[in-house]
């Protein structure tokens, strides 16, 4: 029995910039494999004028423009016809909650979700009321439109989906999948630069392996992302295991 593919609808004032991403690499993958769909939908083809007006000056004054509620809402309402039902639609702004590992995991649950990529200075707030389930944010930064932003979020999902990765086990290995930030990677030559592969890599002794490697990912996210211990509740091997990570590093 074949896999069902997850659905991604993206709103986009430019869909030819999203559909990039299902040309390479995971994503174009998952995509000739029938494991993935997606469809765009442009506010401008749902736009009541010749000029295909989507935008219009903010009430109140201020610079830049902002989406109209129509077109836009129209292009939601046409992607959920063409979509399965249970999809939620999610709004890509610097206002929503910090997408992460386990929203991608949630999504990759999901029959789809439809994402909306705003331009200019913002969308009309009715619409985000009315029409969108909830937002989402890459970061505490601005880009130019929610486009990258959803080619982030299609990649993150498409990869946790069966069947996508060659390996299995590389998707329970990334960083983040165990809070955590991932352990140091090495390959060949042994030596590069002054700089040698740890011997226990090299011992073929795979609880030791394993064992460093659980040591490097908690050290390494003590160090460079000690938010992420915080919400962690370390058992006692973690915590022995960071104790002598420290240690050993002395930090």
């Amino acid at each position: 029995m074949g896999l069902t593919a997850v659905h991604f609808g993206i709103v986009s004032l430019m869909p030819e910039l999203v559909l990039q991403v299902a040309m390479h690499g995971v994503v174009g993958r998952a995509k000739d494999l029938g494991l993935i769909e997606l469809c765009v939908g442009n506010p401008r083809d749902h736009a009541s004028d010749v000029h295909q007006t989507v935008d219009d000056r903010p009430y109140g004054g201020g610079p830049g423009m902002v989406l109209k509620y129509a077109p836009v809402a129209a292009a939601i309402g046409a992607l959920r016809e063409k979509l399965p039902a249970g999809c939620p639609v999610v709004g890509l702004s610097p206002q929503g909650q910090v997408f992460d590992q386990a929203r991608a995991e949630h999504f990759a649950a999901l029959p789809g979700i439809i994402l909306l990529s705003g331009r200019y200075e913002g969308i009309d707030e009715r619409l985000l009321i009315d029409q969108v389930d909830e937002e989402l944010s890459l970061g505490d930064f601005v880009l130019s439109g929610g486009e990258i932003a959803a080619m982030a979020v299609i990649d993150a999902v498409t990869r946790l989906l069966p069947g996508v990765l060659g390996d299995s086990d590389s998707a329970v290995q990334d960083s983040f999948v165990h809070g955590l930030l991932d352990y140091p990677h090495y390959t060949r030559p042994e030596r590069v630069a002054g700089h040698d592969v740890p011997a226990v890599l090299l011992s073929g002794d795979h609880a030791a392996i394993l064992r460093w490697r659980k040591k490097q990912a908690l050290g390494r996210s003590y160090l460079r992302r000690p938010d992420l211990l915080e919400k962690l509740k370390l058992d006692r091997e973690q915590r022995a295991l960071l104790d002598e990570f420290l240690k050993e590093s002395g930090s």
